[in-house]
């Protein structure tokens, strides 16, 4: 399964993948998704917001033990974040076969859409609106940088967007959600532990600053003259690093839009994204407010106008308390290892769903740390601990 997925939407300058919503790589995934489910004898399903789900045994029947992932990447992402929980999803079905588990509750595979949010801009647009967490109406105003609607791009890849929004129903349906995922961090590699258990996802957002200023000719106006918005921008950037050190805190300015963006022009406009997480909320609003307020006296300085616009917001995830300790005794069963259980700075959509089901997550060792990069790896003997630990924990819950 891991060889047929990984040429799927990888670049060949890169090497990294290009796996966008509802574009021909994203289609390619879930063409790949729905092979998996029919060569299993799965009921293969995709619901009004354009989630994949494959089941063994009748939904309808309730309290369903479901795990997945998401096979959508970032621009230039590595190959595991995402599509090694929905692989390893299949591989448990199979192992849990191989034992002879008789599968008395409804087992579910899911393929949750846009969760990195990189064509329009908002992460985990396929499990909020089925959790209700993004309206009818806010999709729909969803665009990515070419001007095309989520809409629009549902259709043209063969979904109709007319019934998207909550799905209660569905949800009512699942008894608990587990979704493995490669860690993004060292906490695993510097503790020598090839799985472990998520506690909590930290509170994080995006917020959106818009510096204004002048464009002008670079060679022929005097340094005095300029508004340039992109000086501002330069020193908030700066700036966000120093905030985050010092409220324990991480803050990232990742993409930047310059308008006109000629090498010869002063710019008019510097549109730039900052992402910040922390792991209480006081230090996240804290960080946060220092970089507008330290952006502000930037941009006045400048000459530049400033506007702030929070284009998400995720405040803290604590995973279901009772789901995460059974997953450590059944982890620990027959053995004296404790199973480490740590907090995590990314979202997901097991945080999602969170208010919705009782969700739960393991994180598989990843030895450099590196995420949303090409450079993502995990050892196939630590894939192999993830793919038997869920298999155990989906067998625990199952006979529970």
């Amino acid at each position: 399964m891991w060889r047929e997925l990984l040429p799927v939407g990888r670049h060949p300058d890169s090497h990294g993948y290009r796996r966008f919503a509802w574009t021909p790589a994203d289609a390619d995934c879930r063409g790949w998704f729905e092979e998996q489910a029919v060569a299993r004898g799965l009921r293969h399903e995709v619901d009004r917001n354009g989630n994949q789900w494959a089941w063994a045994g009748d939904p309808a029947l309730g309290d369903a033990v479901v795990t997945g992932s998401h096979l959508d990447s970032v621009p230039d992402g590595g190959a595991f974040d995402g599509p090694l929980g929905v692989v390893s999803s299949f591989a448990v079905l199979d192992e849990l076969l191989r034992r002879g588990v008789p599968l008395d509750r409804p087992l579910g595979i899911v393929n949750f859409g846009d969760e990195e949010g990189a064509r329009f801009g908002l992460a985990c647009v396929g499990s909020r609106l089925t959790a209700g967490r993004l309206s009818r109406e806010d999709a729909h105003r969803l665009t990515d940088a070419d001007g095309v609607t989520l809409p629009r791009a549902m259709e043209a890849a063969g979904h109709d967007p007319g019934s998207i929004g909550a799905d209660p129903e569905r949800l009512a349906r699942i008894g608990a959600f587990v979704e493995l995922h490669v860690e993004q961090g060292r906490a695993l590699d510097l503790s020598g532990d090839a799985v472990g258990i998520a506690s909590a996802i930290w509170p994080h957002g995006r917020w959106r600053f818009d510096f204004r200023g002048e464009a002008n000719h670079a060679g022929t106006t005097r340094l005095a003259d300029r508004r340039d918005p992109m000086l501002p921008y330069a020193e908030t950037v700066l700036a966000a690093r120093r905030a985050a050190l010092l409220h324990r805190a991480v803050a990232t300015f990742g993409k930047v839009a310059v308008e006109p963006n000629g090498v010869n022009a002063v710019p008019s406009l510097v549109r730039g994204w900052l992402d910040s997480r922390a792991a209480e909320q006081g230090d996240l609003d804290a960080v946060v407010a220092e970089i507008q307020d330290t952006a502000r006296s930037y941009a006045e300085a400048h000459g530049v106008a400033l506007d702030v616009t929070r284009e998400s917001f995720t405040p803290v995830v604590e995973f279901d308390h009772a789901l995460r300790d059974e997953i450590g005794r059944i982890l620990g069963r027959d053995t004296d290892l404790t199973v480490p259980v740590l907090g995590t700075g990314a979202g997901h959509d097991a945080g999602i769903l969170s208010g919705s089901v009782p969700t739960a997550m393991l994180f598989v060792r990843n030895p450099t740390g590196v995420s949303h990069s090409p450079a993502e790896s995990a050892a196939e003997d630590d894939c192999v601990a993830g793919v038997l630990a869920l298999a155990d924990v989906l067998e625990g819950l199952i006979r529970a």
